[in-house]
């Protein structure tokens, strides 16, 4: 839905952002521009954030990494995009998830503008998705600061698929053969599970549509970390956790409906 200007703008950022970081390769071995890119696609798509926020992603590191100044982004990109460039490059850098100072510093961060938030939790998503090629030690440790500071984050702010993913890496970098073990298990019953969702969920709709409801049912699986907490906080074996399975319905509700009532229903 982004105007003619808009593309523009994006295309602009981009070939700036390409030129900045020419010749720079990530630990992978990939051009360093694909990282910013991954990042401004979680921004559009998965956050759904606008073309200043996508601006912004392309050129995060800019600033960090490069020659080029927040003076050069603000003469080319404007005062607002600069201001988030500005916000991102201050959280950049390795937290130590014990200092509750850089905790505060990003909490801080909040209040000039979310957008910034919402752009560090998607470059730390993006970061958690490609942290194979991180040493082992870089792994625990990013994967620590993670489950303190940005999963956290990303569930205050209502991110919650987001949330789970950053839970799941964490935990899959962290306890590699718990994650290993959760994650085969659920495979393997996932037929079954499928199975149950259905037969739960056929009546329900039955139901829901004979009341005139406008709605959609969606079962999903809990997440490999929240069922490896629950065995963690409970002490108990994977086949002992019952609620392996949530159902969610969502409704349309008219102005003039209680809302509360509704859902009672």
């Amino acid at each position: 839905n982004l105007s003619h200007d808009n593309l523009e703008l994006i295309q602009k950022a981009f070939d700036f952002a390409n030129k900045a970081h020419e010749g720079v390769r990530r630990r992978s071995g990939e051009p360093y521009i694909l990282h910013p890119l991954s990042v401004a696609t979680v921004v559009a798509k998965e956050i759904g954030l606008g073309t200043k926020s996508i601006v912004a992603s392309i050129m995060h590191d800019v600033v960090e990494d490069t020659d080029y100044t927040l003076e050069d982004i603000k003469n080319l990109f404007g005062e607002k995009i600069a201001t988030i460039v500005d916000g991102l490059t201050k959280l950049e850098g390795e937290f130590d998830y014990l200092q509750a100072e850089n905790f505060r510093k990003m909490l801080l961060t909040l209040s000039d503008d979310v957008r910034v938030i919402l752009i560090k939790i998607a470059d730390r998503l993006h970061n958690m998705r490609t942290l194979d090629s991180m040493p082992p030690n870089k792994q625990l440790k990013i994967s620590g600061e993670t489950l303190y500071i940005y999963a956290p984050l990303a569930h205050r702010l209502g991110l919650y698929a987001i949330k789970s993913e950053l839970e799941d890496l964490s935990l899959k970098y962290k306890f590699p053969d718990q994650y290993k073990e959760i994650s085969l298990q659920l495979r393997d019953k996932e037929e079954h599970r499928t199975y149950l969702v259905n037969q739960f969920i056929n009546p329900i709709e039955e139901k829901l549509k004979e009341e005139n409801f406008e709605f959609s049912v969606k079962g999903r699986p809990k997440s490999v970390y929240s069922i490896w907490k629950k065995m963690q906080v409970k002490k108990v074996s994977f086949d002992e956790v019952y609620d392996l399975l949530a159902i969610r319905i969502i409704f349309k509700c008219n102005e003039k409906t209680d809302e509360r009532r509704k859902c009672w229903e």
